[in-house]
């Protein structure tokens, strides 16, 4: 095992509005932060994407600022990212074809409904423990092969990559020397087999995916590269761990043991809970890997919500208000009660647990009498609504209690919001005091993998105190607002 004391591990976490880079040292402490904002392009209705050039430059940033502090170079190298974001680019220059379509983005849409056959979907299910639909990245790949001029010849003979975000600056990092991506990343696919742990021959035959340009699959510990002097970061940092945002930020809380619950409250959230074997959902969750090493693999179930950051936004936009995430608070605050106003966010659709692409957003309630103050209250509290719907479904298929629930992201920090989602889960909501959970769960996967620590037990030893909040609400109001909530939701997904 290596020494931990004077240790540093550089750490990026790739999100779909900002990059932030932490640099942590052997006793998990964040001895410096760096973060840059990332645009988002909505070119047509539901259509989502970023510019890959900036998201790769963004990272340079940020871990430049980082490494500029540190006293000597890092032993190992992190990523967490944004998840199902896909990018094209071209094999002997790492230069980007397209825009990254991301996550959100619903262009694939009308091929998932083609695929949706007599027995496909539950056979996709079956394989990828996902739902098909036009948020993972499958259709999305494929569009873009359709789409991109030359591009289907092209990647049949080898010439481009296609990948998720951990592939594309893993191979930025090496100099274009390794195409990889971890099991997490692949795992939000729709093409990777739970069962086989590789890529599937039938699902790729699906969509169309040539098995060539599509990333080698490695686990999400141990080191898959190192960086490479033309990345301008200094040369030979072993990059030994690799993760999907939503499950470095289970791996951050350290939600190694089964019975764990976490809740990322991002533009979108993930709910997310370990498990020992890959349980199908009958409840529309996704069966996932949490993390894996080359001696394990851990799953998960997990829930995904398009939007609830991206909620607030969309409010602040609307009203002209220069500082969403404050005007909201305040507005709701101050207005206890929405009195009867619930807003369903489904600006592209419905996520788990009804995956529901065609869905649309919804005001339900308003009278004379409503105003802004009731809409910000709506807002916020849609989130907590969502999160419960998962947390319930959670619950029951894994078939354990679930005790706390743990809260990162942006929104854990509003405990207007951490308060009504502990009265509607009915559990402690423990929220995180750090803003860099997903890259902490980065940065102790890399730690694990070039040994820094040696085994999960020590990564568990390392956590600090959240913030608590504990149930208050009376059980017949509790009833009375999530009654209000279904009523709403039927409403949009009305046929």
């Amino acid at each position: 095992m290596m020494n931990p004391a004077g240790a540093s591990i550089l750490a990026i976490d790739q999100g779909t509005t900002n990059t932030k880079a932490i640099l942590v040292d052997g006793a998990g402490q964040v001895r410096a932060r760096a973060s840059t904002a990332l645009s988002v392009s909505y070119p047509r209705p539901s259509w989502v994407e970023q510019d890959a050039a900036a998201i790769w430059q963004s990272v340079v940033q940020c871990a430049a600022e980082v490494l500029s502090t540190a006293p000597e170079t890092p032993v190992a190298l992190g990523i967490s990212n944004q998840r199902e974001s896909v990018v094209l680019w071209e094999r002997a220059t790492g230069e980007a074809l397209a825009p990254c379509v991301i996550w959100q983005c619903q262009r694939g849409n009308a091929l998932v409904e083609t695929l949706k056959q007599p027995g496909v979907a539950e056979d996709v299910h079956r394989r990828t423990g996902l739902e098909l639909d036009p948020m993972f990245s499958a259709s999305k790949m494929r569009w873009l092969l359709d789409n991109t001029p030359g591009a289907r010849q092209r990647a049949a003979a080898g010439e481009l990559c296609l990948g998720t975000i951990d592939s594309w600056l893993l191979f930025k990092l090496t100099g274009g020397r390794v195409h990889a991506c971890d099991m997490t990343n692949a795992s939000r696919t729709l093409l990777f087999n739970l069962h086989t742990l590789d890529w599937d021959d039938d699902l790729l035959a699906l969509f169309g995916i040539p098995r060539q340009a599509l990333p080698a699959v490695q686990p999400s510990t141990g080191a898959v590269g190192h960086t490479a002097a033309e990345s301008t970061l200094p040369a030979g940092i072993p990059i030994a761990g690799l993760i999907g945002d939503s499950h470095g930020a289970l791996v951050g809380h350290a939600g190694f043991a089964p019975g764990a619950v976490k809740a990322t409250y991002g533009t979108g959230s993930s709910v997310m809970t370990p498990v020992a074997t890959p349980i199908l959902s009958q409840r529309g969750l996704s069966t996932t890997i949490a993390w894996s090493s080359a001696e394990q693999v851990t799953y998960a179930l997990e829930g995904n919500i398009y939007a609830t950051g991206a909620t607030i936004g969309w409010l602040g936009k609307l009203f002209g208000w220069p500082d969403a995430a404050a005007t909201v608070t305040e507005l709701a605050t101050d207005c206890p009660d929405s009195e009867g106003v619930y807003l369903v966010p489904a600006f592209v659709g419905l996520g788990a647990p009804w995956w529901n692409a065609n869905a649309r957003g919804m005001i339900h309630g308003l009278t004379l009498g409503s105003g802004a103050p009731h809409l910000a209250r709506a807002a916020l509290e849609s989130i907590a609504y969502q999160i419960y719907d998962i947390f319930a479904a959670v619950q029951e298929e894994a078939g354990i209690p679930l005790t706390v629930l743990h809260a990162d992201g942006g929104a854990s920090a509003n405990a207007l919001l951490m308060q009504f989602q502990a009265d509607l889960v009915q559990c402690p909501v423990l929220a995180s005091t750090s803003t860099d959970v997903s890259a902490l769960g980065a940065a102790y996967l890399a730690g694990l993998g070039v040994g820094v620590w040696s085994s999960t037990e020590e990564l568990i030893a390392l956590q600090r105190g959240d913030s608590r909040f504990a149930p208050q609400m009376m059980a017949d109001r509790r009833d009375t607002l999530l009654s209000g909530w279904r009523t709403a939701l039927a409403r949009v997904l009305l046929p």
